[in-house]
């Protein structure tokens, strides 16, 4: 490794001279070595892991991309793709090598195409989620995918990874949300699929390989995104919950309630609003007492007036004569709105402040959340008295970020040496309720041992064929997923 922490050039002659035609084809604007402008790339958000690389890539447009694929090909030289590199399992770190290129797709940040009329809109690899969001609102549609990290993670890594988010109970996961793709491959040739399509039964669906694929596969470079109908209505309550079993019961009302309107519907345990209320200055409480478990739900309706708010309101009414529901807020304004919205995200943050945590993206059947919630609540605590479960999450669709705050004056390094074992108690019980141990933050570098233990032989060995048709030189993403 160079002094710098860039990794120098890579290893032999033909390398090093690959190097040096990359710099020469992406121009001054397109690279860089320089310390300071690497170091934030080379670390994960999570600060588990630290880089090295050859060369920051920045390529401009997709023939740019598929020159820099095609030489390190010839070369040999191993590519990792970022995007925002708001990865929370090291998919996007490189190894500690310095030979690998950092191929980052931020400068691929233009909007292609809005047809309001297809309800389609086509983007780079590199556009800031939030922006892909501002743009289809500008055309009085929705492009639903949203989750805490808009505001810098970027559509080619949401595709890369099948991000998931808020919505996804109505909209579905981003798998759902793509109808085309742009593709480099690893040999540096560009698969054009970016096609507008609903319907297109030729044949394998050759998108959905790069979905979720971490970069492993090839270099998402475009895609062509399906947009929905502007909500003109959001009605939006934080609800207090009679015990954890309610949480089901009352997602069943709501779906009737809003004719399956449901876009969101967040599970929030009392120990999350009480972090939140303690440490976030700005967060307010929304109800009057503390409660073991609430629940943050949103109908959203296509028509202007107040028929998503009646309904919620008229369900809540019920909800609460039937004692599901012990007590509830209902947003009357836009800030009422966004201030119970800024709950949800502040527990992620004021979980820090309690010291150390370890960190669970789950999901099972929706039927099965409260059961895995009050197995993993018990077995921790008899593993470890003190303990402090947090879990919340998207109840709606299964997934709950389930993680565990140290037990109080407990050492945060001593807490973290227990997290293999911890990993193990939780997603045993995943497993057993034919759970998943990644519902949508993917395996990176964080899963992969784990993937091996939850998945069945066959299906990894499916896995690895489809590694090495596509990429049988193994140089995209190394040790991302699997360990090729």
């Amino acid at each position: 490794m160079a002094p710098d922490g860039s990794g120098g050039p890579a290893g032999n002659d033909a390398q090093r001279q690959a190097i040096e035609e990359i710099k020469t084809v992406l121009g001054d604007k397109g690279w860089s070595q320089e310390p300071d402008t690497l170091a934030p790339l080379l670390v994960d958000t999570r600060g588990y892991y630290h880089g090295a690389c050859a060369l920051l890539a920045r390529p401009e447009t997709t023939e740019e991309t598929a020159a820099v694929v095609r030489i390190c090909n010839e070369a040999g030289l191993r590519i990792v793709p970022q995007g925002g590199n708001t990865s929370r399992v090291g998919s996007a770190t490189p190894d500690e090598s310095g030979s690998q290129v950092l191929l980052s797709l931020s400068r691929m940040n233009r909007v292609r195409d809005i047809d309001p009329t297809d309800y389609t809109m086509t983007v780079e690899a590199g556009c800031v989620l939030k922006d892909v969001q501002d743009r289809a609102a500008e055309q009085d549609r929705l492009f639903p995918l949203s989750l805490g990290a808009e505001g810098s993670c970027m559509i080619g890594g949401n595709i890369a990874s099948n991000a998931g988010g808020i919505n996804v109970l109505r909209y579905g996961n981003t798998r759902d949300l793509v109808l085309g793709l742009e593709v480099v491959l690893p040999t540096g040739e560009i698969w054009n699929g970016l096609r507008q399509l609903r319907k297109d039964n030729t044949g394998y669906d050759l998108k959905h390989l790069y979905i979720g694929s971490e970069g492993t596969l090839g270099v998402i470079t475009a895609a062509v995104l399906k947009l929905f109908p502007l909500p003109k209505e959001r009605a939006t309550a934080l609800c207090a919950l009679r015990d954890l079993d309610a949480c089901l019961e009352l997602l069943a009302r709501a779906r009737e309630a809003s004719g399956d309107a449901l876009s969101s519907f967040e599970l929030l345990a009392g120990i999350t609003l009480d972090f939140a209320y303690k440490h976030i200055d700005t967060a307010r409480p929304a109800l009057d007492a503390s409660y073991d478990w609430t629940v943050l739900m949103e109908f959203s309706g296509l028509e202007s007036g107040h028929a998503m708010q009646s309904a919620l309101e008229a369900m809540l009414e019920s909800a609460f004569e039937d004692g599901v529901v012990v007590d509830a807020v209902l947003a009357q304004s836009e800030q009422q709105r966004a201030d119970l919205w800024f709950l949800r995200e502040a527990i992620v943050e004021a979980q820090a402040y309690e010291g150390a945590s370890i960190k669970h993206d789950v999901s099972v059947p929706v039927s099965k959340v409260p059961e895995f919630i009050r197995t993993s609540n018990q077995a921790l605590i008899d593993h470890m008295p003190g303990i402090r479960p947090y879990p919340f999450g998207h109840v709606g669709d299964g997934n709950i970020h389930y993680n565990i705050t140290q037990p109080d004056g407990m050492e945060p390094a001593a807490f973290m040496t227990m997290a293999e074992e911890i990993h193990d108690i939780v997603h045993g019980i995943t497993h057993g309720l034919n759970g998943s141990i990644s519902a949508e933050h993917g395996i990176g570098q964080l899963k992969r041992d784990e993937l091996k233990r939850y998945k069945t032989g066959l299906e990894l060995n499916l896995m690895k064929a489809v590694k090495s048709a596509l990429d049988p030189k193994g140089l995209m993403n190394p040790g991302k997923v699997l360990d090729t």
